[in-house]
């Protein structure tokens, strides 16, 4: 099982950017896809959510109304578009998949051990 993110690079501030995450070794729509990431020196934080079929999404306060997570099942992919880019975007941002099988709550979702699978990260900097 792989998930690849990419899309990082380098924005100005009020910026966009769109991240892919590509799964292969696993079915994408028996997972639901979510965003995490990590600013240098802090701990990983949830960023977005996405449900089987992309009918449900949820998103951190920080980053709602800015960001919006899609996907695509027929290209086992998941975007996140992230625009009005801020200093505070800054982090590296990695994509994970957590198994339909799982019971997770709207607290449970946005911690880690909710998840079977992980990316690498890719690097997202905010800066003018």
């Amino acid at each position: 099982v792989q998930l690849q993110a990419s899309g990082g690079g380098l924005a100005q501030p009020g910026g966009s950017l769109r991240l892919s995450c590509t799964a292969s070794g696993l079915t994408s729509d028996y997972y639901n896809i979510a965003w995490f990431r990590q600013a240098p020196g802090k701990e990983r934080e949830f960023v977005a959510r996405i449900n089987l079929s992309g009918s449900s999404t949820w998103y951190a306060d920080s980053v709602k109304g800015r960001f919006t997570i899609s996907r695509d099942n027929t290209k086992n992919t998941v975007y996140l578009r992230m625009n009005i880019l801020k200093p505070e975007d800054t982090a590296d941002y990695y994509c994970t998949a957590a198994g339909s099988w799982r019971t997770t709550t709207t607290q449970t979702m946005r911690l880690m051990r909710s998840y079977d699978y992980w990316g690498q990260g890719t690097l997202v900097t905010v800066s003018s």
